[in-house]
């Protein structure tokens, strides 16, 4: 999805060259306006001095009158002023050239007082250290000459989502408006350096400072938590860099709409996905569970398994953007709701009840009692906190859901033992990951749902039995002469089944803790193939096991006498020499 670029192209790199133009070096110009003062009185201290030595007459060793020249008193200035003395040259001074030299000494004093005060205050001048970093951020993002990823937007999204491409191995730069958020780059446990930029992501020039317009950046990812400034961002690469994908999250549907309007970005929204995975779960609790387990990447533990009602009436307190889209998405499954809003409308519907989800007489004219389902589902924390503990004291029966809107009340939730929690900042760090990671990874998670429930129960177990509690490595491997050159052969001559594939390499009666998720060809998947599939050159298989296994698996695709032996049972020489010395006519 995210490829690297061939060559930039031509408008983004005349506008590079536009807006570098335009900037200029700030540093040196703010160093120069904060500066000039204290240098115009440096300066014209020295002239004076020097132009009064030349003018007050001296007597040479002979005590014949003379005068200094402007190199001379000029040199002497020099010394005399930066404290270090040589004495009086050419010539001892008369009385009158020593006064003029300690009114000049007590000048020049002032003098590098004043500047060198200005020049400390320069250092600690907050513009000017923001000029600093700017350089030398410009600086490091144009010495990356790997494909990178350009995130605007530090959050919880971003610091999930940085940290799961840094396991990859893809390369970030991050723009955010918190100068502590950025900060943080430097003492977050990143393998490679991660360049970060304190800005406001709305303006042109701070993408293009973070490398919009650079060469190998391969995509944009647009994660504030403000939907006006991750428009701006999708319009900016729009219409700088159209060649660029661009993933923004929103929770607005008319933001989302907006954003569709420049080119094709892909929209996450916290509030619809949610929504979608609590249908799935409702249908189908293991493929929501294998969803899930997939989506949260490498060293996940197996989710707990839901079990959500199926049937009866629901309760869902805040009728916000969340609470529209929730509802809208229960009564498709054909279940019914009641709304409770603190906010009354023109015309209250006969299902919404107006009041404050926490007072007991509201609870009772919702009738809890006899709901199956409550949702907790406002922008405040403790709010929600608090309805799920008096929904729960008046039927402790009920499936709750709720929304987590801050990382700091993580703990609160996990003591309360939520049903299903919404966390926008996961949903969507999750889905993009699931993008980023390798294209068959998002069609699986796409196509899943529709081979029901029951398959995707067996997928649990065989990736339970083969990976354990934990998701292991996920990894896509080409049946190509690229991927696999020492199976070209193979593949192109005879039969060739998942089960040959996956041999142990030291000893081909064991199998190897691999599951195939997926085989892609000719654009139309299989997923979850078993070990009687029949393989063929140029298939894209979709792999999920543990890490030395893999390592095993990619012996066996690149090394000739290792698939020998796995496919054929034959032990071939390794080297060449060898090859060539037992070589048989035969």
């Amino acid at each position: 999805m995210f490829g690297q670029d061939e060559a930039r192209p031509r408008k983004a790199r005349r506008w590079t060259r536009i807006a570098a133009a335009v900037q200029g070096p700030p540093t040196v110009f703010l160093i120069l306006r904060r500066m000039r003062a204290p240098l115009i009185v440096l300066i014209a201290i020295f002239a004076i001095s020097v132009l009064g030595l030349t003018l007050i007459p001296g007597r040479d060793d002979a005590g014949q009158p003379a005068r200094m020249g402007f190199f001379d008193a000029f040199y002497f200035m020099s010394y005399t002023a930066t404290t270090i003395g040589y004495g009086e040259i050419p010539h001892e001074f008369t009385g009158a050239q020593r006064l003029w030299v300690i009114a000049s000494i007590y000048l020049t004093v002032i003098g590098w007082a004043y500047a060198i005060g200005s020049l400390l205050t320069l250092l600690q001048d907050r513009a000017f250290r923001q000029a600093l970093a700017l350089r030398r951020f410009t600086r490091t993002v144009a010495r990356i000459r790997e494909p990178f990823l350009l995130i605007a937007g530090y959050g919880q999204t971003g610091r999930l989502l940085g940290r799961s491409l840094d396991i990859l191995g893809r390369r970030i730069v991050v723009v955010d408006t918190s100068a502590e958020r950025v900060d943080a780059l430097d003492i977050d446990a990143y393998r490679a350096d991660v360049p970060g930029l304190a800005g406001d992501a709305r303006n042109p020039r701070t993408l293009d400072h973070a490398g919009l317009g650079h060469p190998y950046c391969e995509g944009v990812l647009a994660l504030t938590d403000d939907d006006e400034v991750n428009l701006a961002v999708t319009m900016t690469a729009a219409l700088i860099r159209p060649d660029l994908p661009v993933i923004a999250r929103t929770v607005s549907p008319a933001i989302e709409y907006r954003m569709a309007a420049f080119g094709s970005p892909t929209v996450v929204n916290a509030f619809d996905r949610y929504g979608d995975h609590l249908r799935i779960a409702l249908r189908a609790p293991a493929s929501y569970q294998l969803m899930v387990w997939l989506e949260s990447g490498p060293g996940a533990r197996l989710p707990r398994r839901g079990r959500p009602p199926r049937a009866g009436r629901w309760v869902l307190c805040g009728y916000g953007r969340f609470g529209r889209e929730l509802t809208a998405d229960l009564r498709a499954e054909g279940l019914s709701v009641t709304v409770i809003d603190i906010v009354a409308g023109p015309e209250p519907e006969p299902w919404v009840v107006v009041g404050d989800g926490s007072e007991p007489g509201v609870m009772a004219r919702a009738d809890l009692v006899n709901a199956v389902g409550f949702v907790a589902g406002t922008d405040n924390d403790t709010t929600n906190l608090s309805l799920v503990a008096a929904a729960r004291r008046i039927n402790p029966e009920l499936f709750v859901a709720s929304r987590q809107n801050r990382p700091e009340t993580a703990p609160l939730f996990a003591a309360m033992e939520i049903d299903s929690l919404l966390v926008p900042a996961e949903v969507v760090a999750h889905e993009i990951y699931a993008q980023l990671s390798t294209p068959l990874l998002w069609r699986f998670l796409r196509e899943m749902p529709d081979l029901g429930d029951r398959w995707a129960a067996d997928m649990i177990e065989r990736l339970h039995l083969h990976c354990g509690n934990r998701l292991q490595a996920l990894w896509r491997t080409t049946l190509d002469a690229e991927d696999a050159p020492a199976l070209t052969r193979w593949l192109r001559d005879g039969p060739a089944t998942m089960r040959d594939l996956l041999r142990h390499p030291d000893d081909r009666d064991q199998r190897l803790d691999i599951v195939p998720l997926l085989i892609l060809r000719d654009g139309q998947a299989t997923l979850g193939p078993d070990d009687d599939v029949a393989l063929r050159p140029g298939d894209q298989i979709l792999f999920a096991g543990q890490p030395w296994d893999k390592r095993a698996l990619l012996e066996t695709l690149t090394i000739n006498s290792v698939s020998q032996y796995v496919l054929h049972g034959r032990r071939v020489p390794s080297s060449w020499v060898w090859q060539r010395l037992t070589h048989s006519p035969r």
